[in-house]
């Protein structure tokens, strides 16, 4: 018997262990997979859970494997756009459309897929095989900035700033409407939304404190081209926000429903600055990322209709 350790992430809070399981382990049925679970051969934290037991995100799964085949990320020659890297960490521009990591669904084509190939096995191990080096993560659909860690020292350091909110962390996006304050701070805790497990939503139940400043760089008709500065960085914590004081980012149709930006296929959202302490060297490190051409393009089109 070999032990298989997972890390449940964000992206599948609130499923069924025995449902979530069987994504990740190829060649086994669910109903094999149950039958591990009453077996005990499944623990969560520690301890023996049902099959109907609805994993949360962080939850450590311990699972006896026999002759089970389970996913691995395979490395990939997939071309990346490094802003920095030294023998400790690097610095990705990371495309729209991009995947950080494996997930059922997705399990090639990702970041970490890209950095295998790159890093070979210089990379830290701390978030187990289908998340190596991945200490902080950025959506599918938003693009820039974002560090990874090459060993576990690294990571260990890297996720302290973040846990300590220390980590500069600007963003641009274009957002509907106009604000009414040119500057201001959204201070309103994050949760799982209630009634779907797969968005997020403001909500006093189950939730973390969040904050999110913004400033308004320029006015559009009907839009808005605005900066964030995340004080903490929850799951989709920019869109949840601006959709909270009722203004959506332009093109985000999971917490908006703005037609006209519908052609964007996803949110017009971009990590433009990322700063942080060098875990090993204890320097200040900063990297700007210019605005990639979709978000060009698309002020360009905003500018045309003034």
């Amino acid at each position: 018997m070999k032990e298989l350790l997972i890390d449940v992430t964000q992206d599948f809070e609130g499923e069924r262990i025995d449902k979530y399981l069987s994504r990740l382990v190829t060649d086994s049925s669910r109903s094999a997979i149950q039958k591990l679970i009453e077996s005990g051969s499944v623990k969560v934290n520690g301890s023996q859970v049902s099959k109907n037991y609805k994993v949360s995100a962080d939850d450590e799964i311990l699972m006896l494997q026999g002759e089970l085949k389970t996913l691995d990320a395979e490395p990939e020659n997939i071309p990346l756009d490094i802003v920095y890297e030294d023998s400790d960490l690097l610095v990705v521009n990371k495309p729209r459309g991009m995947v950080v990591h494996p997930a059922p669904g997705n399990y090639s084509g990702t970041l970490v897929n890209a950095l295998l190939y790159h890093c070979k096995d210089s990379l830290s191990g701390i978030n187990g095989v289908l998340r190596p080096g991945i200490v902080h993560r950025i959506d599918k659909d938003t693009s820039g900035l974002l560090i990874v860690a090459k060993n576990d020292k690294a990571h260990i350091g890297l996720a302290e700033q973040i846990k300590e909110h220390s980590f500069t962390r600007e963003y641009n996006a274009v957002v509907c409407g106009h604000l009414k304050e040119y500057e201001g701070t959204v201070c309103a805790p994050i949760g799982r939304n209630p009634k779907d497990r797969k968005k997020m939503c403001v909500t006093e139940n189950n939730s973390k404190n969040a904050v999110t400043h913004y400033k308004v760089i320029n006015e559009y008709e009907g839009y808005s081209h605005i900066s964030l500065r995340l004080e903490t960085g929850r799951t989709h914590q920019i869109r949840v926000h601006m959709a909270y004081i009722g203004h959506p980012v332009a093109g985000d149709f999971v917490y908006g429903n703005d037609k006209k930006s519908a052609y964007l296929n996803g949110q017009c959202l971009h990590a433009i600055k990322i700063g942080f302490v060098h875990p090993i060297t204890n320097d200040y490190l900063e990297f700007n990322s210019e605005l990639p051409d979709y978000f060009k393009e698309f002020l360009n089109r905003l500018k045309s209709t003034v």
